[in-house]
């Protein structure tokens, strides 16, 4: 039997045991099949919608169905690959050898722990725990840039995002616990803490599937957004970088060029001309942050409603690179993630890795900066050319164009000998040595 075929007579026993809802639609398949790798034309030529399909959906609704129908496609020796909202950028969920898309939006449920706590089903999405999480007077200690992505896919997939600055990284405490489901035959799940979590964090599902996150929390903040632009990038870094200097560090600090800014989706009209800078501080400092930017720029506002700092959010990470890609779609644009004091420092010398014009989107770190280098799409080789070239200026890289497990490898395939012994979790995603291996961590820890 073919996959296709193991496939179909794994979900017919799924559908008897009545463990998920199943699925054969496809256009439905086709649209579950793919993320928003979309964004790297690197991998537009690799994985471009439809190349890679899956033979099934199955979406379980209670976190038993997960252990049992993943014994079930062990038994049929089924690929399974774990999928959340789809927001991944880096082809992390692409079926590559078919068999069961395991969507896992109907895992949702949420929970205030009476330690603080939040417990969130895999598939609940980040908004909605933010906002259990503030009714319960808790703010969660870090988001993706894409809010309504799935807590699931944030900690299998995802890295850092608001809250970055004084958190760090998915894989720095802030996850308590997680209930996984090995793909063993084995049918169960169990509860990892502590240490034993580091091969399930940031590893795509090819260590076990993720049911249900513990994460932690911080009091709630009042938090607000706070506009300000500069008539040069010197100016812009000046303020940038006193950030870190705060009595309470600043959930988010993106900067963005003027090439970068007619794109944005702010609330009010930004000059086009000027250096925008968009920073999430905590009240008490926002007359603090708008006067370092008045004296080196112009502060624009300071909006007080939260909904506003989640729209800011919505400007961070790599957002403002689709948002320039999206309006400008006669030229092919590639981004780099990078980070290091060169991109305040020395910026010249980073711009001319790339042939230029070369724009950046700037982040905060709890260490420095990090950035979105974004220049025109010339074919993977002089993508690629740019690494070494940017390393040994002293930046840090990741790139968003390749979607090998990059962190933790050697103790994910450790890990996935055991939980995962036949090789169907996620296939393609986990090697120890990739064609081309660009897996280098951007630095933010």
């Amino acid at each position: 039997m073919n996959v296709a075929e193991r496939t179909a007579a794994a979900v017919a026993e799924i559908e008897r045991l009545g463990a998920g809802t199943v699925s054969a639609d496809p256009a439905l398949i086709l649209k579950v099949s793919s993320d928003w790798s979309r964004m790297s034309p690197v991998l537009q030529e690799k994985v471009p919608p439809g190349r890679y399909l899956a033979d099934a959906v199955v979406r379980p609704t209670r976190p038993e169905h997960v252990p049992q129908l993943l014994q079930v496609a062990f038994e049929h020796e089924v690929p399974v690959t774990p999928r959340g909202a789809g927001t991944g950028n880096y082809g992390q969920a692409t079926p590559f050898d078919g068999g069961i898309l395991l969507d896992l939006r109907g895992l949702d449920t949420i929970t205030v722990n009476p330690g603080g706590t939040i417990t969130a089903g895999a598939g609940a999405r980040l908004t909605a725990i933010d906002t259990v999480g503030r009714a319960a007077g808790l703010d969660i200690w870090m988001y993706p840039s894409t809010k309504t992505s799935t807590i699931g896919g944030f900690i299998g997939g995802g890295s850092a995002g608001t809250g970055t600055i004084e958190h760090r990284t998915t894989s720095d405490g802030f996850v308590v616990s997680a209930l996984v489901a090995p793909m063993d035959g084995s049918g169960t799940m169990r509860r990892v803490t502590g240490e034993e979590l580091t091969p399930y964090i940031h590893t795509y599902g090819v260590t076990g599937i993720l049911v249900d996150v513990e994460i932690r929390t911080d009091p709630a903040r009042d938090w607000v957004a706070v506009y300000g632009s500069f008539g040069s990038y010197a100016d812009l870094v000046a303020v940038h970088r006193t950030l870190l200097d705060l009595p309470q560090l600043p959930r988010l600090a993106s900067a963005d060029e003027p090439a970068l800014v007619p794109t944005l989706t702010a609330p009010m009209e930004l000059d086009p001309t000027r250096y925008s800078l968009r920073v999430i501080a905590e009240a008490s400092t926002a007359d603090e942050v708008a006067a370092r930017m008045a004296a080196g720029g112009e502060h624009v506002a300071t909006l007080t409603d939260y909904a506003e700092t989640d729209r800011l959010s919505g400007m961070s990470y790599n957002h403002p690179v689709w948002f320039f890609q999206r309006g400008n779609r006669r030229r092919t644009y590639f981004h780099m993630e990078s980070g290091g004091t060169p991109l305040w420092d020395d910026p010249d010398a980073v711009r001319e890795v790339y042939e230029g014009p070369v724009h950046f989107h700037l982040e905060l770190f709890g260490h420095g900066p990090g950035a979105m280098i974004v220049a025109e799409y010339r074919g993977e080789e002089a993508v690629l050319a740019g690494i070494p070239k940017l390393e040994a200026l002293g930046v840090g890289v990741h790139s968003p164009h390749q979607w090998y497990v990059d962190r933790n490898v050697e103790r994910a395939i450790e890990t996935a000998r055991v939980t995962d012994p036949k090789g169907l979790l996620n296939p393609g995603k986990l090697t120890a040595a990739p064609p081309v291996d660009s897996r280098v961590n951007i630095g933010v820890r």
